[in-house]
């Protein structure tokens, strides 16, 4: 029977405005960004060939476009590994907590709007950090949320490969802390690691679909975060 290996990726760094905690903002990456894929699909490449993997020839991307240029030079670097270049299909469900309808307000404003909602209670102090609560806004949820969709959104997709013939890696480029949050639906992490963990830019997280729906950590290195490192992604 053949192993099923999802590669999860995290964009790379990208054109973020300051002090805006909505991950739905719609720029490019950076330069930086660019060099971190380029060598995380190295990266990837070399881990594949070494291991005796099979490359499943289409990589599901957030459709954001930070996200989707990532898996567009995942692409080339992985171009080798298949017959014909890895095909991109762009999924909402792979997308980072939406904040709702604040999206790319600033923290001061988001919490403004709080305030001069009648409707709404005090928001935590870390409110952006803290994994069950959702902005009480419209559109908006809770990183939990977020990770119970991303989740999903692989299971489906590892389970319809066939375990027939080789080992296959399907590759899938998203976000840090909803990649996150998928895996601890998913068995993979703890609920106490979410936030002292992240992922490097572009760096491949490799998890294995096993039969009955478990996963668990193949290969790959989670970014552990410094302690008190304010939580930012």
């Amino acid at each position: 029977m053949a192993r099923l290996i999802a590669a999860l990726i995290r964009h790379g760094d990208y054109h973020q405005l300051p002090d805006t905690p909505s991950a739905h903002q719609p720029y490019r990456l950076n330069n930086a960004g660019e060099t971190q894929a380029q060598e995380g699909g190295q990266q990837l490449h070399d881990m594949i060939v070494r291991n005796d993997w099979t490359l499943v020839p289409s990589i599901d991307s957030s459709r954001l476009l930070r996200a989707w240029q990532t898996a567009v030079i995942f692409a080339d670097g992985l171009a080798g590994l298949t017959p014909s270049m890895p095909q991109i299909v762009s999924y909402d469900e792979l997308a980072e907590r939406c904040v709702g309808s604040v999206a790319n307000l600033t923290i001061a404003q988001i919490e403004a709007v709080l305030r001069q909602d009648p409707r709404v209670s005090d928001s935590p102090a870390d409110w952006k950090a803290d994994s069950h609560y959702r902005l009480p806004l419209q559109g908006a949820e809770s990183l939990l949320e977020a990770g119970e969709r991303v989740a999903a959104h692989l299971s489906q997709s590892m389970a319809a490969l066939s375990t027939d013939g080789p080992d296959r890696v399907k590759v899938f480029v998203g976000h840090g802390a909803a990649f996150r949050h998928a895996a601890y639906h998913l068995g993979v992490l703890a609920f106490e690691q979410l936030r002292q963990l992240s992922m490097f830019h572009c760096r491949p997280v490799m998890i294995e679909y096993l039969p009955g729906g478990q996963w668990h950590h193949v290969e790959g290195d989670w970014k552990v975060r410094a302690e008190f490192n304010q939580f930012t992604d």
